[in-house]
């Protein structure tokens, strides 16, 4: 009997199409939230609300794919730059032990993504008072809190041409949080070790 060669269903189809979109809009359109990527992609290629999206497991394939292909060099060097930005940040608010979290971190951050960082404290106030002490321009956002290890509030700043979102959390949550997905600063020396920045030949 003739063998039937297994077929992609068209809701497969439409997945991979929406991540691969997602993600040239992750690497090349200035997005950086990964649900906000994943539903204009969807809308762009024609998908209703009803469409299962991709997850971002699915999107950050298809976004290391495509950086592989077309920004290796480039992404490299970006990495090395905003990891480079990172640490000097993690550094200066070294008392309130910072860790570096989400892609600047796993490697898949585009070409705007911001550098985000988690601090612990006692207070928010606590980080706001030191960024006023050493004139360092932020603005703040609160966050509505799910529960006692929430981050209480957002930071963010222009550092040396990158953006950076602090989330600072109560200390309570240090040991807890900083096990998974966060890397503290000999981490990120060790990662700068390891891909040297590319100069020009």
């Amino acid at each position: 009997m003739p063998r039937h060669k297994p077929t992609i269903s068209s809701s497969t189809y439409l997945r991979r199409s929406i991540a691969s979109a997602a993600a040239r809009l992750i690497a090349e359109g200035g997005m950086s939230d990964f649900g906000s990527a994943k539903r204009k992609a969807a809308r762009q290629l024609g998908a209703s609300d009803g469409d299962a999206l991709p997850s971002n497991d699915e999107v950050e394939i298809e976004l290391r794919a495509y950086q592989a292909i077309f920004q290796d060099n480039e992404q490299t060097e970006r990495l090395h730059e905003m990891r480079t930005n990172a640490l000097e940040i993690m550094n200066l608010l070294a008392d309130f032990h910072p860790h570096l979290t989400g892609a600047v971190l796993n490697g898949t951050a585009g070409r705007y993504a911001p550098i985000e960082i988690d601090l612990f404290a006692d207070s928010s106030k606590d980080v706001e008072i030191f960024m006023l002490s050493h004139n360092i321009l932020y603005s703040s956002t609160e966050i509505r809190r799910q529960n006692p290890l929430s981050a209480e509030t957002r930071l963010h700043l222009d550092w040396n041409h990158d953006s950076i979102d602090l989330s600072v959390y109560p200390i309570a949550a240090v040991r807890t949080l900083t096990r998974d997905n966060r890397a503290c600063a000999a981490t990120i020396v060790g990662l700068l070790a390891a891909t040297p920045e590319i100069t020009p030949t």
